[in-house]
């Protein structure tokens, strides 16, 4: 018996006992989760099988399909025959081909057209690594391109999330000539777009708020006037970002240097972070300003006005909001009507707060569980300052436990 098969005989015979103690919530289960070499061979062979059922549903190219769309070409076709064409197409695959088999014909090349809508298809399709390969083509020609086929770079890549190569693409349109080829108020907006979205880490928001406010300048210096949704984006993002001084900059400077008047969406996205940070006096002032102007402020502006007059301490102006907002049609979410009722009793304006219940409830503001959910929560946590009240308020504990 040689060497190698020893081995292989030893490794047999190895056994691994850890000795660990079964899982008291799962006496049954094996320790496979605790076994090193078990865990490690698993998780292997998880990757290898994803790779495996990734390769399986990747499709195939349609050979008939692709061989009758080549048939409609004439032998010497241009790049208008070769768009139309790929722009029939439903299958992406189909389309990719397609490209790549027009840039082997000899005397013919590629157009802005049909590298726009190949990577159109292509983006629909989320293909992006095909798209991806498509794109380097075209940085790669110099002075090439158009606004239009560099925007649509931009918006794929932003919907995949490669946030790096579609600022690459717009530093390569701010280096080409051709004015064509510029960025435009369009191109400014996707971006801004792509680096609000799908955050909520204030952290996160403060790294990305410097390359928006690089963004934001280059725009400027560029001569590109900014548009609403240049301006609430900037607006949004110093709110997120917790610069809540540099959005009102922002916001003041509106009307006057980038002559560009203020919506609802101005205004509730301040409305919202000054609240959040606890200035409710500017908030006030900015809601007062937005009725002025004929808006009228979210559901979530006025959950953020009433929670914060709450918590400040002045319940009157919180409740004042409050029906202010059912005046105005907008709905108030649980923990809204939680803060006031609970800011009512640790004032020892228990009272209060059960008839604002009662009121809401007869107004048919919330519903019959909502109203005892709020009910128990009261009861549960200022029974004692109930029982203290019981005897100035008759049945007033009662009403309140009835309906627990």
């Amino acid at each position: 018996m040689n060497t190698a098969s020893k081995s292989i005989r030893r490794l047999k015979q190895i056994r691994v006992d850890l000795n660990l103690p079964p899982n008291p919530k799962h006496p049954n289960a094996s320790n496979s989760r605790h076994n090193p070499v078990s865990h490690f061979s698993s998780t292997s062979y998880r990757k290898r099988l994803n790779r495996r059922n990734s390769a399986a549903s990747k499709p195939s190219l349609d050979e008939f399909q692709f061989h009758r769309a080549i048939s409609h070409l004439l032998p010497r076709f241009k790049p208008e025959d070769l768009y139309n064409l790929i722009n029939l197409q439903e299958d992406p695959l189909v389309c990719l081909e397609l490209f790549n088999w027009a840039s082997k014909q000899p005397r013919f090349t590629h157009d802005v057209s049909t590298f726009h809508v190949t990577i159109k298809k292509l983006g629909a399709a989320k293909m992006y690594d095909e798209m991806d390969r498509i794109v380097d083509e075209v940085l790669a020609i110099h002075s090439f391109g158009s606004e239009v086929l560099y925007n649509t770079m931009i918006y794929f890549f932003t919907e995949a999330r490669k946030l790096s190569r579609a600022v690459n693409v717009y530093k390569h349109m701010r280096s080409i000539k051709n004015l064509e080829c510029r960025p435009s108020i369009r191109t400014y907006n996707l971006l801004f777009a792509a680096f609000l979205s799908r955050r909520s880490n204030s952290y996160i928001n403060h790294m990305y708020m410097d390359t928006m406010r690089m963004l934001f300048k280059q725009m400027v210096d560029d001569g590109v006037d900014p548009d609403i949704f240049a301006l609430n984006s900037m607006i949004k993002g110093y709110v997120l970002s917790l610069h809540l001084n540099d959005a009102l900059r922002i916001y003041h400077q509106m009307g006057v240097v980038y002559n560009c008047r203020p919506n609802s969406f101005t205004f509730d996205y301040l409305i919202h972070g000054l609240c959040a940070q606890g200035r409710t006096c500017n908030a006030r002032k900015i809601c007062d300003e937005m009725k002025e102007k004929g808006f009228v402020p979210s559901s979530k502006s006025y959950n953020s006005l009433v929670s914060s007059f709450a918590l400040e301490g002045e319940v009157d102006q919180a409740v004042s909001y409050l029906w202010e907002m059912a005046g105005n049609q907008r709905s108030a979410d649980y923990i809204t009507y939680w803060t006031v009722l609970d800011e009512c009793c640790k004032r020892r304006r228990c009272g209060d707060a059960v008839s604002l219940l009662k009121e809401l409830e007869e107004k048919r503001l919330v519903d019959r569980s909502t109203c005892e959910k709020l009910r128990y929560e009261l009861q549960v946590n200022y029974k004692d300052l109930f029982d203290r009240n019981r005897m100035k308020n008759g049945n007033f504990l009662f009403s309140l436990v009835s309906l627990v």
